[in-house]
């Protein structure tokens, strides 16, 4: 069996605790009055990506015309997509 490869370091003298963490329940509720963004990037390329983006758009049919112009005029097929949106933390108990 071959040796670790600390055997030869130092041994810490460190003192041991025992840490218990209780855990914060939150549950997120999306904020009804904030709209959704969606953003796309062509990813396309083999040296570098193409890098072309789609800028922030509200819907999902936006994003997916966008991507399709796109597809369309350069023949790229890869994008990545970015969707956000403001979502409001209600606590719950400590468990």
């Amino acid at each position: 069996m071959p040796d670790s490869p600390n055997a030869g370091a130092p041994v810490c003298n460190a003192s041991r605790g025992r840490y218990r963490f209780r855990e914060y329940y939150v549950t997120t509720v999306p904020d009804p009055l904030a709209l959704p963004a969606f953003e796309a990037v062509c990813v396309t390329g083999e040296e570098h990506n193409c890098g072309a983006t789609s800028g922030t758009l509200h819907t999902s049919d936006e994003l997916t015309r966008w991507i399709a112009g796109h597809c369309a005029q350069s023949g790229h097929e890869l994008y990545e997509q970015t969707v956000r949106a403001l979502v409001r933390a209600e606590p719950g108990a400590w468990q």
